[in-house]
Formats: structure tokens, C-alpha cells, sequence
């Protein structure tokens, strides 16, 4: 088995994990910080989002993207340490933004609920949006189930997008201007759920994913969010690896450490909001894979 560690711990829900600059950059949902943490567990704060911060990357001059989840805005962080919009998605998204991909170009990806995921209302399929380097923005896919974390595979010629309530993860074929082209199932975990009640939904499902990562190989870093795992995955849905998070749920997951080799996980005893927003006992988690 892998032994998974604690890296640090009193969050109160952690999300969107990226490697950067020697340290990992991840934001805290309730705390509504964007933190960095170290190695050794050493905790900074980057910024605060007041509307709670999701999905982060950077534009090729470094500068800071910052998904703003309940006004949906995607914001960017300036030199002087001010925080200006940088896309506003209310006109094109149908539910809180969620994760997000830049890509090299500074091209970003961002999915969104498509429904009121915390109130428990019936579950609707969404979008993910694609807003350019110059902040203009435009959807570059629909119909997803719950898009959630995202990686580029294939030197980046295929982006990979977890479909949390559709038991699988999708794959499209990149353009040259970054368009997202025909639409394949990269992996599948299971049959695609029907019915629009949540709860029903999650006792179908095989896999839950959530936060998804590339490993050097093309296959894919995978956190199972209702069954307390990782799980690496190739093209196709065939496990090739597992790491357990004991009795905590996990929810993201990036590769990175000195030598590339180690997997964080944002972990935590559930993702419901009234659960998670007054406590602090969401925990870093980190394995060597």
C-alpha cells in the first residue's frame, strides 16, 4: 500500500492543487483564501477572494488567474497585488464556476455547476467555457455532467475533462486556436447514469471524479470523491493505480515535489457546504507515487 502523509491541516475545503515555483498553490473554499503551501507544511496566504476562489493558472507572464466562483468572474492577480476581473461568465455559465485549465498560451478552461448543486436541485448538464488570453470569452463545449477537473494529454493535442456525475472522463481533440473539436469518451468507469436526483445518481456511480491530474505517461491522476481514493487511469477507464485516503474523502489531486513523483491530495470528510464552511479539518495530503 502507499503510505499517504499529512502535509498540513486546518482547511476548510481545499480545491484546484497546482505545483509552481517549488510550492503548491490551492485554494480554500470557506476561508475564501488562495494559499500556497511548502514541503514542510508551511502555510502562506496569496490572496483573498471574497466570492470563494476555485480553479488558479497563470498566464504566460505569470500572472495569477483566479476562478471567483459566485459571480462567476475569473479574476487576475497584478503586479502591485491588485485583483482585477479578468472575464465575467455570468451571461454564459448556469451555476457557480468551478475548475479551470490554462493552458500554455494563457488559454483558460473553466466548467461550472450547471445546476444549485448545495440546495439539492435536480441535476442539469453544463458547460465549459474557454476565455482567451485577451479576456474575451466564449463556450467551447456543453452538455457535460458536472465538468470538473481538467488536464492535457498527447503533448496537449487532447484535453481531458472529469464528468463527476457521468460516471466517466471526456476527451476532446484541441484546435490550433485552442477550439475544442470532436468530443470522445476517454474513459468510462461504468453506464451513464439517468434521473436528475443527486443522491440516486452517486449510488450508481463507479467512479466520482473530481479533480483530475496528467502523469508523464499520458495516463491520468483521478480523485474519487465518494469512494476515499485516487486512482491513476488509462485512456479507456483501465485502473493502473490506487492510493486510499483512509477515511477522508478526496477531491483533488496534482503531481509535483522536488522530483515530480509526489501526489497531493485536497481531502476532506465531505463537500457539502453546510458541513464544510464553519469547520477547519479539510487536510493536505500527500503520497509518493
Amino acid at each position: 500500500m502507499t503510505t499517504v502523509r499529512t502535509v498540513a491541516d486546518g482547511f476548510s475545503f481545499l480545491e484546484c492543487p497546482r505545483w509552481r515555483d517549488g510550492r503548491l498553490w490551492l485554494s480554500d473554499f470557506y476561508t475564501r483564501r488562495v494559499l500556497t503551501v511548502d514541503e514542510s507544511g508551511q502555510v502562506e496566504t496569496v490572496v483573498e477572494v471574497p466570492e470563494q476562489p476555485s480553479g488558479l493558472g497563470w498566464l504566460p507572464d505569470g500572472r495569477l488567474l483566479v476562478v471567483s466562483m459566485r459571480d462567476r468572474r475569473v479574476l487576475r492577480l497584478e503586479p502591485d497585488g491588485a485583483l482585477v476581473e479578468h472575464a465575467d461568465l455570468t451571461g454564459l455559465t448556469t451555476g457557480h464556476l468551478n475548475d479551470m485549465l490554462v493552458d500554455d498560451a494563457g488559454r483558460a478552461y473553466v466548467g461550472n455547476f450547471g445546476f444549485d448543486l448545495m440546495s439539492g436541485a435536480p441535476l442539469r448538464t453544463a458547460n465549459l467555457v474557454r476565455i482567451d488570453p485577451d479576456g474575451k470569452a466564449q463556450v467551447a463545449a456543453d452538455g457535460l455532467a458536472f465538468p470538473n477537473g481538467m488536464a492535457l494529454v498527447d503533448g496537449g493535442a487532447t484535453l481531458v475533462v472529469a464528468e463527476s456525475f457521468g460516471n466517466r472522463l471526456g476527451g476532446y481533440t484541441v484546435g490550433a486556436g485552442g477550439e475544442l473539436l470532436e468530443r470522445r469518451d476517454w474513459a468510462t468507469f461504468g453506464a451513464f447514469p439517468t434521473g436528475d436526483d443527486l443522491g440516486q445518481v452517486l449510488a450508481t456511480l463507479s467512479v466520482v471524479p473530481d479533480g483530475i491530474c496528467a502523469a508523464p505517461d499520458d495516463t491520468v491522476w483521478v480523485t474519487d470523491a465518494d469512494h476515499h481514493r485516487a486512482i491513476r487511469v488509462a485512456e479507456g477507464g483501465k485502473i493502473v493505480d490506487e492510493v486510499s485516503s483512509g477515511d477522508l474523502q478526496v477531491y483533488a489531486c496534482a503531481l509535483g515535489g522536488a522530483d515530480g513523483r509526489t501526489l497531493f491530495l485536497c481531502a476532506a470528510p465531505s463537500f457539502a457546504e453546510h458541513e464544510r464552511k464553519d469547520t477547519r479539518d479539510a487536510v493536505l495530503l500527500a503520497a509518493t507515487v
